[in-house]
């Protein structure tokens, strides 16, 4: 048993952020993640963090261009503490030597992105991701935190009162995949999860292998609500072989995409009049697949993204890493010929609820970053808007975490939200019981002593004994499951959505789910069972894949990047709301809460939002 303070559970921005906060506020903190950290995704993430920094810039404009961003869903307790914070915690990064670009004059270079009122994305080249892992891991060796490396956790430690809101998380189960062993952790301050965003739910992702939603299905089991599931941001431009991401900052140089007539088709065909390429990325991922499905596009797939126009000298200070991946993946050089691009699953716009402090519903569990849903965001991400996500909430989760008071928090949480649909909603759903492998639990995994050490080894007693079963049994492969499930999803799931598909979609994922209880690992090994892991993981896609489809299902209106068929209109009147998908006893329990639309100084009023 490893005890500490705070655990924080993933090692990328948000989780090296969270525990440096942590640390700060004198706590023992450790990092349980399952990759090193500097080989979290986040360092896949290129275009930059938006943040009010310039005259004539303000963190107000920000906030209006975020909240017009989520089409009037994010909450504006969020927006604004994302933006006021931004700045500070941009400039501390630099303070701790983020290699920025930089201006002649030696200010920080800044650029337009999507949506954006302001050239406000600061950024380091094409690989801003990458360089604030990397400074940030610095200051967690620097401070001596301590990090479980290669340890993949697997369950929480909770208790298992029957109303969510009373429970407490103690701790945490990890799989040792150096040595086979499952340990407990136990934390006596909170637990934080940052275990990142889950694209392993389709089968064309810019996501990496490792983004399996494990933070989210674990809260979700535990009874943390899953707020707005429905909504996933397609990125735009994704290379066609791979899903590997082409940065946005390509468009907010000036790059531009044409389609197989050669037309600029953001302007010439009306999708974005004012802003074309740089509208928000809903907007232009429709777009693009608009064009290919009309026959507009090239080897009916894919349009062109070109930038030869700006220049070598331009694409190789700013896009250097862009002319390595189209040449590597798709045997294009960029400053010869376009690229072909498409949308691609990039985002999870929903998450685990929590408020502004990363404090979900559950006394003791925290959640930050992609796997969080605070919401900040709403139904669309602006570019540029998720790394300052991860280091403004990474740093209240690990602050609050660790004793400090940050304030009384504005947003609910919890079941005690719960407001009543007004449309008088009754979404047909009827998913089926979700695996639990302690059918006298409420909580998966929770024990009913409140003991912290007793929880902890209650739940590690029946990872064990799970594990063990899964080892041991004959029984079929978890891929065959989860090549089903992606298959699903992509089909039925993706950027244009109609009733049919997504119940197609819910029947595979109910079928996926009756099959995993027959699911064994074939590899009898103990230590560096990938195989073991792999399994594991595609116990969370069905989790969170059904969470997606059912939020799918039940928001009949086009908002953000929920595009319906039989609903091209956003409906302000009955879906100004959050999806909520709540455990309940091993049933999905579907409701809705208020959208926050009251900030410090102004209330937002919804608009029709164009480009």
């Amino acid at each position: 048993m490893h005890e500490h303070d705070v655990i924080v559970v993933g090692g990328g921005g948000a989780g090296l952020r969270a525990a440096i906060a942590a640390h700060e506020e004198g706590a023992d903190v450790a990092i349980v993640t399952k990759l090193h950290p500097v080989r979290s995704h986040t360092g896949a993430a290129e275009g930059g963090i938006n943040a009010a920094l310039r005259d004539g810039d303000d963190p107000k404009d920000h906030a209006y261009d975020t909240m017009k961003g989520s089409d009037y869903l994010g909450d504006a307790p969020a927006i604004e503490t994302l933006c006021e914070m931004s700045p500070e915690e941009t400039i501390q990064l630099e303070h701790w030597g983020m290699p920025f670009s930089r201006e002649d004059d030696g200010r920080v270079s800044q650029r337009p992105f999507g949506g954006l009122s302001f050239p406000r994305t600061t950024y380091a080249g094409a690989e801003t991701g990458h360089h604030l892992l990397h400074t940030m891991y610095e200051q967690v060796v620097k401070r001596g935190i301590t990090v479980y490396d290669e340890f993949y956790v697997t369950e929480l430690a909770t208790t298992d009162h029957p109303d969510p809101e009373e429970r407490e998380c103690h701790g945490c189960i990890a799989y040792d995949i150096k040595s086979g062993d499952l340990v407990g952790f136990e934390a006596s301050g909170g637990v934080i999860l940052a275990t990142g965003g889950d694209g392993q739910t389709f089968d064309h992702t810019t996501n990496a292998v490792a983004n399996t939603g494990d933070g989210l299905a674990m809260a979700y089991r535990a009874g943390v609500p899953v707020e707005d599931p429905e909504f996933v941001q397609f990125h735009p431009t994704t290379l066609p072989s791979t899903g590997v991401l082409i940065s946005e900052g390509v468009r907010g140089e000036g790059g531009i995409l044409y389609n197989g007539d050669g037309e600029r088709f953001m302007f010439e065909h009306g999708y974005a009049n004012n802003d074309g390429e740089l509208a928000s990325r809903d907007v232009v991922s429709r777009a693009e697949l608009t064009e290919v499905n009309e026959g507009r596009g090239i080897e009916d797939e894919y349009v062109y993204l070109d930038m030869r126009h700006l220049g070598e000298e331009r694409v190789v200070d700013r896009l250097e890493n862009i002319l390595h991946l189209a040449e590597d993946f798709e045997g294009v050089d960029g400053l010869d010929e376009p690229m072909p691009v498409k949308p691609g699953q990039h985002y999870h716009m929903g998450g685990i609820e929590t408020n502004e402090n990363g404090h979900t519903c559950i006394d003791g569990l925290y959640a930050a970053g992609e796997c969080a849903c605070v919401s900040v965001h709403g139904s669309n991400r602006l570019g540029g808007n998720a790394l300052p996500e991860l280091i403004v909430f990474g740093a209240r989760a690990g602050y609050h975490a660790a004793g400090r008071e940050l304030g009384e928090a504005r947003i609910p949480t919890g079941p005690s939200a719960r407001t009543e649909a007004e449309t008088g909603l009754d979404t047909p759903v009827s998913p089926g019981a979700i695996d639990q492998p302690d059918p006298d639990a409420v909580a998966d995994g929770g024990a009913m002593t409140a003991d912290p050490t007793a929880t902890v080894e209650h739940t590690l007693d029946g990872e064990r004994a799970r594990v063990e079963e899964m080892m041991e049994r004959d029984g079929i492969n978890h891929a065959e499951i989860r090549s089903d499930l992606q298959d699903a999803m992509t089909q039925n799931v993706n950027v244009f959505r109609e009733k049919e598909g997504i119940q197609d979609a819910l029947e595979t994922i109910r079928d996926c789910r009756e099959r995993y209880q027959n699911v064994a690992v074939a590899d009898p090994s103990r230590t560096f069972n990938t195989d073991l892991l792999h399994t594991i993981e595609t116990r969370n896609l069905i989790d969170v894949a059904e969470t997606i489809a059912l939020g799918a299902l039940a928001r009949e209106e086009f908002r953000g990047a929920h595009w319906r068929a039989e609903h091209q209109a956003r409906d302000d009147e009955d879906w100004l709301k959050h999806t909520m998908i709540a455990w309940n006893d091993g049933e999905p329990d579907l409701y809705y809460t208020d959208v926050l639309l009251d900030g410090e100084e102004k209330t937002y009023e919804p608009k029709i939002r164009s480009y």
